[in-house]
């Protein structure tokens, strides 16, 4: 699981040596964007079908597959030697990557139940997000150190070598120590049609160019094609005598208010990892390594906060632990929408804090919120219900950038037109210099300053969505087996 979110966020210092090895323009940034988004649709696509799978076959087997697709998209990617190769080495990656994580949530939901699931889920994603801190320098570092960028992907394959090993050693001790019950079969063509429809969700709203367009060039057919993939699953699940996602998971608003919260979480999350260094590097003239190196204050607090999200809500309860990290994130967006022009140069400690406030925050809720998803689906779906989770907070994190592009392409130029920032004033070619870089610069503050209290927003709409929809009164216990109901009064 590490290794996967450490590979995930390595492209983020490597793309610019990824588009100049294979002669893309660096000033073309949009001829880049497959690379990431097609990692991101394989990663969508593959959450409800290996989920489905490792409930039916056991995670061992889909761990496995999970690897074997890794190490394969691995392979092509250090290889490549064309855009395309790259491209469907980093799709293949995202299909076995996309397994990793909520299979780790199933597991531990597997060998831990009641008061120490919480605790379990919070030590596996504070794992998951000290990788994705670990990611950018590690593919600078390596890349440095191997003198390619190809280095990077290339040592994924002993290291995916290796724990597929291990988990064959480890197989049958395995299903003996943890026996769980399974589902009948894989509804292959149900969990394929929901991961597709998906996956197509993702491509329309991923912009291919960013600095003109907030969405994909071609939104409206992948669009249409999303809407007759979900219409296919929905006809398909009315048939199915043992449908994909079944009635109680569809009737519970405790599944409903900790998948909503995730998505509005992601949303809230991906201002923070975009703007963050652009408002260094675009405000207070900080250099590209060190804007970069302001964003760890805030990935820093996202693994402590995930470990301590998780021993809390094994003894607050799950309900008030959730509220207070999306209430303790809003607070510190809130903080930091009234920074001036010196926070992150001459006093940098104040800004350094709330952005460490507002990780830990993000990381507080995803423990309490994964384990009410998880109890829903019941011991038969952990894997599913694991998926939905990161599915959840993955199309927050896209919906999020989409609408960021949009917001930010229209504010921008609003801003900058009211502040008569086109016609500074000034005796001589100097000073107008000067006063257009200062107006600049106050337009993109202002528009900063609006983008994070539309974060601390969202951060408390979704508290709100927890604190009543968690707490709606017979919702969860009346569909869950009496064992689950028991231990979903502790998110109340």
């Amino acid at each position: 699981m590490a290794l996967g979110a450490v590979d995930t966020y390595a492209v983020v210092t490597l793309l610019p040596q990824m588009m100049a090895s294979l002669e893309l323009p660096i000033d073309h940034i949009e001829q880049a964007t497959p690379i990431v988004s097609g990692f991101l649709a394989g990663y969508v696509v593959a959450l409800p079908l290996l989920g489905t799978f490792s409930d039916a076959r056991g995670r061992l087997p889909a761990y496995a597959a999970g690897l074997l697709l890794f190490g394969l998209g691995s392979l092509l990617t250090a290889s490549a030697g064309s855009s395309a190769v790259l491209i469907s080495g980093r799709t293949l990656q995202g299909l076995g990557g996309g397994a990793l994580v909520p299979l780790s949530l199933a597991l531990a939901a597997d060998l831990f139940s009641g008061g120490r699931l919480a605790p379990a889920l919070g030590g596996v994603s504070g794992i998951q997000e000290a990788g994705s801190v670990l990611g950018p320098v590690w593919g600078a570092v390596l890349a440095a150190w191997l003198g390619t960028w190809r280095g990077v992907f290339w040592l994924n394959l002993p290291l995916a070598a290796v724990l597929l090993g291990g988990l064959l050693l480890t197989a049958g001790r395995d299903d003996a120590r943890t026996p769980q019950p399974r589902l009948s079969g894989v509804d292959w063509l149900g969990a394929g049609l929901f991961g597709l429809a998906l996956g197509l969700v993702v491509l329309a709203l991923y912009p291919d160019d960013p600095g003109r367009h907030p969405l994909n060039s071609a939104v409206v057919p992948l669009g249409l094609a999303s809407v007759a993939a979900a219409a296919a699953f929905v006809w398909w699940q009315r048939r199915r005598p043992e449908p994909l996602i079944g009635g109680a998971m569809v009737r519970s608003p405790a599944l409903w208010a900790s998948l909503v919260a995730n998505l509005l979480g992601g949303g809230a999350l991906i201002i923070a990892l975009v703007e963050v260094p652009l408002l260094g590097r675009g405000v207070y003239g900080l250099s590209t390594t060190s804007a970069g190196l302001l964003l760890t204050r805030f990935l820093l607090g996202l693994p402590l906060g995930a470990l301590a999200g998780g021993l809390l809500a094994g003894r607050l309860g799950r309900r008030i632990t959730a509220i207070a990290g999306l209430c303790l994130a809003a607070a510190s967006y809130a903080l930091m929408s009234t920074w001036g022009g010196q926070e992150l140069t001459a006093s940098p400690l104040r800004a350094e804090l709330e952005l460490a406030l507002a990780g830990a925050g993000f990381g507080l809720v995803i423990a309490p919120l994964t384990a009410v998803v998880i109890e829903v689906a019941g011991p038969r779906q952990h894997g599913l219900g694991g998926s939905l989770v990161v599915l959840a907070r993955t199309l927050g994190m896209v919906l999020g950038l989409a609408a960021l592009t949009a917001y930010g392409l229209a504010r921008f130029q609003r801003i900058f037109d009211a502040r008569s920032c086109g016609s500074p004033g000034g005796a001589d070619l100097g000073q107008q210099v000067s006063a257009l870089e200062a107006c600049t610069k106050g337009a993109l503050l202002q528009e900063y300053h609006e983008l994070f209290l539309i974060a601390a927003a969202v951060c408390v709409l979704a508290a709100v969505l927890v604190a009543v929809w968690l707490r709606a009164p017979g919702s969860p216990s009346d569909q869950l087996p009496a064992n689950t109901a028991r231990s979903l009064n502790a998110a109340r």
